[in-house]
């Protein structure tokens, strides 16, 4: 599959001059103001689902969503993990849920899986044993999960389109994510 890969970004950086994505780790978090509220509108072939984020608690993992979002990275991927009464997960964009951007990101964990929590995806302990985060896998919980908690990094909570997020299956697709960024 890499080869294919490779060929087809060599056939269009050599035929239309245009270059892969190429999207690094942030080292640092992107400046958020206390008086900003944060969102992220996920337009799924299901409908939309609207997620507040946490800048405050989980600052290096909501600049990383936030600046996958803006470069288009997630527009047509799938939710190719959807696990009834647990999570609905996309991101990867292999669609196997082993695919990423090339990079992870430390763990800001802390906050609790409640019905809707929105959070990032990560390999077991056995080979991630520091439990940092998918570089670009998130998930939705569909109900509380409290066996979660302080096991991965929670950086949003949805507040509108939960109706959406109980009707996903495997393969509907994440449309685009735009980044709302509003008063509060």
């Amino acid at each position: 599959m890499l080869k294919y890969i490779f060929s087809f970004s060599l056939i269009l950086t050599t035929l239309f001059g245009v270059e892969p994505m190429k999207i690094s780790e942030p080292k640092s978090p992107m400046h958020f103001e206390q008086a900003k509220k944060y969102q992220a509108v996920i337009q799924t072939s299901k409908g939309k689902i609207v997620c507040d984020l946490y800048p405050n608690k989980a600052p290096l993992t909501v600049t990383n969503f936030v600046q996958l979002a803006q470069a288009g990275f997630y527009n047509g991927l799938l939710f190719h993990r959807v696990v009834p009464q647990f999570v609905v997960q996309g991101g990867d964009p292999d669609g196997t849920g082993s695919g990423g951007p090339g990079y992870t990101i430390p763990a800001e964990i802390g906050l609790p899986h409640l019905k809707g929590a929105l959070a990032t995806a990560r390999l077991s302990d056995q080979v991630n044993p520091q439990k940092r985060s998918s570089g670009s896998q998130f998930y939705i919980t569909l109900e509380k999960i409290p066996y979660l908690d302080g096991q991965y990094t929670v950086f949003g909570q949805t507040v509108s389109g939960m109706d959406v997020v109980s009707k996903m299956v495997q393969g509907d697709k994440i449309e685009k994510i735009e980044i709302l960024i509003t008063p509060q």
